[in-house]
């Protein structure tokens, strides 16, 4: 019997040396405009997009719809990559901040 390699990196969820994100405010608030700071692949959440595919790739352009939380530890931002039309949630940590501004009246 072979094993073959699944076709995209698994993440673990949680990790004993994670610390709370939620005893603080949220990094990141609606309307940022951000770059993602690694590619991002389907792993069989997202639905009509077959599981490994690509969904953003690093550098995709961005903007914070809304922000949620995951596992009860966690800020998950709801992020719409206009460009490549998909809505993919995120951690803060794989995302810079390109212009926090943006939604700002002038």
């Amino acid at each position: 019997m072979t094993e073959t390699a699944a076709p995209y990196r698994r993440e673990r969820a949680r990790s004993a040396d994670d610390a709370n994100e939620l005893v603080g405010p949220p990094v990141l608030e609606q309307g940022f405009k951000v770059k993602a700071l690694r590619d991002v692949r389907n792993d069989g959440t997202y639905p009509g997009r077959p599981v490994g595919d690509f969904l953003i790739r690093e550098g995709d352009v961005g903007y914070v719809i809304s922000v949620g939380t995951y596992l009860q530890m966690y800020y998950i931002y709801a992020v719409d990559f206009f460009e490549k039309r998909v809505v993919v949630g995120m951690r803060a940590r794989e995302l810079e901040v390109i212009d926090a501004r943006c939604n700002d009246p002038q």
